[in-house]
């Protein structure tokens, strides 16, 4: 039968529909299936693949753009800047000392200098496409272990251009021009303005992103067409990602940033849908070459050297990756998760090896065991996490006294009232409702405190409540009240997302800090929203107002007055707040508006029920 683009991918795609579901079965990774489909599928077993294999990878690593693109569309500005040290703390970090200490052992190992280093270079860096999916599925990315792995890719991605600028310099090679195959734009530009051309990509990408993105897309959503938004979401990735190859940058860090830019419009999920289903599968088909192209007559010709690289490079990957999770203070469980998530080889090397070899550096039968190495090194990964499930969580559990409380530990009563959250807040509303004999399912994501808690009585679990297995584990699917009193405000929007996305019948109560956050909410179709200084604060003046010489009764009647107000003004601004309206003048006449209604209800008590003292109200305690 004639090999033909359509026809490998549709034997890739059988592959995956058939692999994913079985390895599912015993509670593997859906990487691994993938992976397995591609060997089963590839030239070496069952030799279904023809000779389009390599441009049917090309093309599916598109997949990791759109991955990239979705991770932006969650990540806002403000977020992305704040991470800026981070970022390039743990990425710099990470790749300088992989690339040292693997020259080191590469160059004592008899290997050519600039083969080691080249090699060592390509090594440093990981799987994007793997580690983004593995943090998806089990939803981690709001974990310490999951930002710290985000970050270092998203470092790792930028570092791949200086690398292919660094590259031609260790093989001292120097292209001929007929050898060029395409001019870049770029070429034709003044010599100053290619040295700041990458800046220069970025900042047309912001502006893009603000006065052209969002205005584009509004005029599309006009047609009521869900196929054009689509079809507009498509076009917009593929034109970053061609823009960015234009002007020497990442295509993947391009997507990644347009979606940065977007993060903030009425658009972003709307986006996130469109593109998402494109995303799952060209990532399964990426997964999928991946185990296709994986050589087993070159891993048969010298297994003792390719398997020795591949531990060599796990080992040096991960006791770097640990260290440096160590000196940036990530906890030993989600450090431990960093360094074995990322100890891979990833998916750039491919290009980076195939480039090396253009540049004379390796030789046909190296670069084939190079990238043999990279495939078996991406094959471990999920096995690794495996490991770190089965075996490492489980005995360091153990040792941190965690696991006695554990939510996940099939011992939970499920109950109508989940708490999330039992510090200085969350335990006053657990105490009360313990009080009033009403019992509820508590978690908390402090150990010791879960202990102590433990001590006085109290049923509360240790859990990740940001973790849609947690909240399964805690029964959320047959309770009807979420309580959320997490300190953590970021925390709580997103498990409020996560629960009206899967289990919208749950009815949430949550913990604001101030009236932006109550916005949000509100946003969010959330009624039953606490802020913390307005009940102390409206308490405070209704004391004051009682010192003064105003009655109890009337004090906590103005006090209970003004809140329904500005609840109420809360309400009414948040959508203007949602839309980037809000200001000043709104805020001022919304004060205004409180002050009358005071001053109405002021005119309304006569100076006696104001001013005269009552006995039973002096008789009442303050509280």
């Amino acid at each position: 039968m004639e090999s033909t683009i359509s026809m490998n991918l549709l034997i890739f795609l059988g592959a995956a529909i058939i692999m994913v579901p079985l390895v599912k079965q015993f509670g593997l990774s859906s990487v691994i299936g993938y992976i397995l489909g591609g060997i089963i599928i590839g030239p070496f077993v069952l030799k279904l693949t023809g000779s389009d294999t390599e441009d049917i990878m090309h093309a599916t690593e598109f997949g990791v753009v759109m991955l990239l693109f979705i991770v932006g569309l969650e990540l806002e500005p403000r977020k992305f800047w704040a991470m800026r040290k981070r970022i390039l703390g743990l990425g710099l970090s990470q790749v300088l000392m992989t690339i040292a200490l693997l020259f080191a052992i590469f160059y004592f190992a008899g290997w050519r200098p600039d083969q080691a280093v080249a090699v060592a270079i390509c090594f440093s860096l990981s799987s994007t496409a793997i580690v983004l999916q593995m943090l998806q599925e089990r939803n981690l990315f709001r974990t310490s272990g999951g930002e710290a792995s985000f970050t270092t890719l998203l470092f790792q991605d930028i570092a791949v251009i200086p690398i292919l600028a660094i590259l031609p310099i260790i093989a001292n090679y120097h292209p001929k021009e007929e050898e060029t195959e395409i001019k870049i734009l770029i070429q034709n530009l003044p010599e100053w303005l290619q040295a700041g051309t990458v800046f220069f990509g970025v900042a047309v990408l912001i502006l893009l992103g603000k006065f052209v993105f969002v205005p584009f897309l509004r005029f599309v959503s006009k047609s009521g067409m869900s196929e054009l938004l689509t079809a507009s979401s498509l076009f917009l990735v593929i034109g970053v990602s061609e823009l960015m190859i234009v002007i020497g940058l990442s295509p993947a860090l391009g997507a990644f940033l347009a979606g940065v830019m977007l993060a903030n419009s009425e658009f972003r999920h709307e986006l996130e849908a469109q593109v998402d289903p494109f995303k799952g599968l060209l990532l399964a088909v990426f997964f999928v070459s991946v185990g296709a192209t994986i050589n087993f007559h070159t891993i048969k010709s010298d297994p003792v050297f390719i398997f020795s690289t591949v531990i060599v490079v796990l080992i040096v990957k991960f006791v770097v990756l640990y260290g440096v999770g160590r000196v940036f203070k990530i906890a030993s469980l989600p450090n431990i998760f960093y360094a074995l998530a990322l100890s891979q080889v990833g998916e750039f090397a491919f290009v980076l090896i195939n480039f090396s070899s253009k540049l004379y550096l390796f030789s046909p039968v190296f670069n084939s065991q190079l990238m043999a190495i990279t495939a078996i090194t991406m094959l471990t990964t999920p096995l690794l996490l495996i490991l770190y499930d089965k075996v490492i969580i489980p005995r360091m559990d153990k040792s941190n006294s965690e696991s006695q409380f554990s939510i996940t530990d099939g011992n939970v009563i499920q109950k109508k009232i989940i708490i999330v959250g039992f510090g200085h807040f969350g335990s006053v509303v657990g105490r009360l409702l313990k009080a009033s004999k009403i019992s509820a399912t508590i978690l908390d994501h402090d150990a010791e405190r879960v202990k102590l808690l433990r001590s006085y009585g109290f049923k509360v679990y240790y859990g990740d409540a940001t973790r849609i297995q947690i909240l399964r584990a805690a029964g959320i699917a047959e309770a009807e009240v979420l309580v959320l009193c997490l300190d953590d405000v970021e925390d709580n929007k997103y498990i409020v997302e996560l629960v009206r996305e899967h289990f919208p019948h749950i009815k949430i109560f949550v913990r604001a800090k101030n009236r932006i956050d109550a916005y949000y909410y509100v946003n969010h179709g959330i009624e039953n929203i606490y802020r913390e200084t307005l009940g102390t604060a409206v308490d405070m003046a209704v004391d004051v107002l009682n010192e003064s010489g105003i009655r109890k009764y009337a004090a906590r009647r103005l006090g209970k007055r003004f809140m329904n107000i500005d609840r109420a003004s809360v309400r009414k601004l948040a959508k203007s707040y949602e839309d980037g309206d809000a200001s000043f003048f709104t805020l001022h006449e919304t004060l205004r508006r409180e002050e009358a209604l005071l001053e109405f209800d002021n005119m309304n008590f006569s100076t006696h029920d104001w001013f005269d003292d009552d006995d039973n109200e002096d008789s009442e305690q303050k509280n």
